[in-house]
């Protein structure tokens, strides 16, 4: 039986995760995932792709959000009283251009120091719309471009099997920055022919493969690059048509509600042979690939 193995959500964009055994999912995500977000003057966002030190830099949100705890190495905690509406300043991802709401100067004097960089936080507008791409079109905050990066421990299995086989370190799961892990399922990467399933109370629909940059080369613990791995192995068996490798899958939430890490995770519908037809049909390994468009 899969089920849900892990949950995460990460309240300021490109910064480290926080793991729940309980989440609500909105139609942007989980609850407070990537609900703010670094950047710079124009409004480009802060990623660990051009500054890892992020990977190391702690948000906790308490007060139901009416506050957010940042914690970095090397420099004093600070404590920021949220602003849900106010000064808006631009804010642009891969996907999206808008506004955020400005979180204060003290704020973005605490992440200008730690990144070294000029730096602002903005929050999510209250008027804040969004419509993400792919096979099935939902909504997200400040994330890439999906509500969900849902990844497998098996998909994980097999990497760290190939990783090791070139005399490698294994990697963590936390390099690949998925909100839902799942469990149970036998074959790695069968996530890709996932089309819509089902957890607690919530509903995913899928929207493409997760093409990965280079942020899975980054220790999530030090916030120091760490490569060459995964990368390199991924680029054996996982290389997409149109460029890049993949890892994981993008997902819209069709249905909000709340999930717990225990949750059978039960799949309506496939794009290949579901696991009853396996016998019948051959099963998706590890060495197919699925065209995706990169994000």
């Amino acid at each position: 039986m899969a089920r849900v193995a892990k949950l995460v959500y990460y309240p300021v964009k490109g910064c480290a995760g926080t793991s729940v055994k309980t989440a609500d999912v909105t139609p942007a995500g989980l609850r407070f995932d990537r609900a703010w977000m670094v950047v710079s003057a124009d409004g480009e966002f802060r990623s660990q792709r051009k500054q890892p030190v992020m990977a190391s830099i702690r948000a906790e949100v308490t007060g139901d959000g009416a506050r957010l705890r940042l914690a970095a190495p090397g420099v004093e905690d600070l404590l920021v009283e949220t602003v849900a509406d106010g000064p808006r300043h631009s804010a642009a991802t891969f996907t999206w251009q808008g506004k955020g709401v400005h979180q204060g100067d003290e704020a973005a004097e605490w992440f200008s120091d730690v990144l070294g960089l000029p730096s602002v936080l903005v929050g999510l507008t209250p008027e804040h719309e969004r419509v993400t791409n792919g096979e099935i079109p939902g909504t997200a905050a400040f994330a890439d471009a999906h509500a969900i990066l849902l990844t497998s421990e098996s998909s994980l299995d097999g990497l760290n099997e190939r990783i090791a086989s070139r005399g490698a370190e294994a990697v963590p799961m936390d390099r690949f920055r998925p909100n839902i892990v799942v469990a149970g399922w036998p074959e790695a990467h069968r996530e890709d022919d996932v089309r819509s399933l089902a957890a607690g109370g919530l509903e995913l629909g899928y929207a493409k493969v997760c093409v990965r940059c280079t942020v899975p080369m980054v220790d999530q613990d030090t916030g120091k690059k760490a490569g060459p791995e995964p990368i390199r192995s991924l680029a054996d068996y996982r290389r997409e048509p149109e460029g890049g490798v993949s890892f994981g899958i993008k997902m819209a939430v069709t249905g909000p509600g709340q999930v717990s890490v225990g949750d059978e995770v039960i799949v309506h519908s496939w794009a290949g042979p579901s696991p009853s037809t396996a016998d019948a049909e051959p099963p998706f390994t590890a060495t197919a690939s699925r065209p995706a468009e990169s994000v």
